[in-house]
């Protein structure tokens, strides 16, 4: 049994993820650029009016004469034609200013009369309501570095400057199996001595939190021939998490199996509570990760084992780490890591009541685990403890 850093650090270093992969803009949200985009062109490409209005040359204007009004341009138009000394020509929000001309009046400014405006703005300047070719980003420009996440924004200023796909970390694939002879799926009538299964249900949900979804989803009855069948079919990807049958009882058959199959142990039960039982090894490339069964156990183990392995592959960092206080305290076994459903507040964290690792009800109401160290035995009000965030 190891403690729960050794099992974190034998995790990251067995879990070697270092490909890209090429995904449209489109379909790139959430994901981790893999390298530095650089601007394509100048962005905006040409000087452009930002408002509705009259563009001319300011120099070229009395400052009270009327100006002649030579045309019109909308967003789009491509006849840019030179404008003739001490005229004007009517433009809209995204047009290309003309050659000779610099600034642009808004609508509301002027007084139209004759198919001349009177300019009525006394704070109007030269290069008023215009955004300048490059004024955003020059062509060369360093718009997103390796590392940085793609939102919706980042999706727009790459679309801006026609931007159709970019390198990214890719998420990794992800099997799950479910098994255990006990377990009957909702929806169906409870026959007496079976339960509900649950597990598989918040293993995707898991997943979808991080923007990610299993590509396959098996459940397996207790009987190892089938139990090593399922494995071998689904142990193609790069990660395969199986939950229940990791304990020692004669119907915990996982890891006799995983053995007959020829999966590498790196490390079988953790100095943790809940999950003890927790169990991480290799079958050829694949990561293989198998939980214990009670719902709060394969959730704990989750969050601090499997979504560190997912961020090597993605590059995300999902959760926050912090430490706060507790607003309650607490008396643990000592010699043992214990992780505990809490709620944060605004200066510190509540400890939960319910934390038997079969109760979920008070999973149902934490935003955060609390880890207790091991070497100590008691915890009191106001003592300053490691969470890490989960929602």
């Amino acid at each position: 049994m190891i403690p729960v850093s050794v099992a974190k650090d034998l995790i990251l270093q067995h879990t070697v993820a270092e490909r890209s992969t090429e995904l449209l803009l489109v379909q790139a949200r959430g994901f981790v650029l893999a390298e530095t985009i650089y601007a394509p062109i100048d962005t905006p490409p040409f000087h452009q009016s930002a408002m509705d209005g009259y563009a001319f040359a300011f120099d070229d204007w009395d400052g009270q004469s009327p100006l002649p009004i030579n045309g019109e341009l909308a967003a789009g138009d491509t006849s840019l034609e030179k404008l003739a000394p001490s005229t004007t020509i009517r433009i809209f929000t995204g047009a290309a200013i003309p050659a000779d001309a610099d600034t642009v009046v808004i609508q509301e400014k002027i007084i139209l009369e004759n198919n001349c405006i009177l300019i009525k703005d006394e704070k109007l300047f030269k290069g008023a309501n215009v955004r300048l070719q490059g004024s955003q980003t020059k062509q060369g420009d360093a718009v997103m570095l390796a590392g940085q996440t793609i939102n919706p924004a980042s999706i727009s200023l790459l679309a801006s400057m026609g931007i159709e796909r970019v390198t990214v970390y890719p998420h990794p694939t992800v099997g799950i199996i479910v098994t255990g002879n006990e377990l009957v799926q909702p929806g169906s009538p409870l026959p007496a001595g079976k339960i509900y299964e649950s597990n598989s249900s918040t293993l995707v949900a898991a997943l979808d939190q991080l923007g990610i979804k299993p590509n396959s989803l098996q459940w397996v009855s207790d009987d190892r021939l089938k139990l090593k069948e399922t494995i071998l079919k689904n142990a193609q990807q790069d990660i395969l998490i199986l939950t229940g049958g990791i304990s020692v009882g004669d119907y915990d058959l996982v890891a006799g199996a995983l053995s007959e199959l020829g999966t590498t142990t790196i490390f079988h039960k953790v100095n943790m509570k809940p999950g003890k039982p927790f169990y991480f090894g290799k079958l050829n490339q694949t990561l293989i990760f198998a939980l214990p069964g009670n719902p709060a156990a394969v959730l704990t183990c989750f969050y601090m084992f499997i979504v560190p392995a997912i961020e090597q592959f993605t590059r995300h960092d999902y959760f926050k780490t912090m430490s706060l206080p507790l607003e309650n305290g607490y008396q643990k076994k000592q010699g043992m890591t214990y992780f505990l459903k809490g709620r944060t507040t605004d200066h510190s964290v509540l400890i939960l009541d319910d934390q038997e690792s079969y109760k979920m009800n008070s999973f149902a109401q934490a935003d955060c685990l609390i880890e207790l160290e091991a070497d100590r035995d008691i915890f009191k009000k106001e003592d300053l403890v490691q969470i890490h965030m989960i929602n």
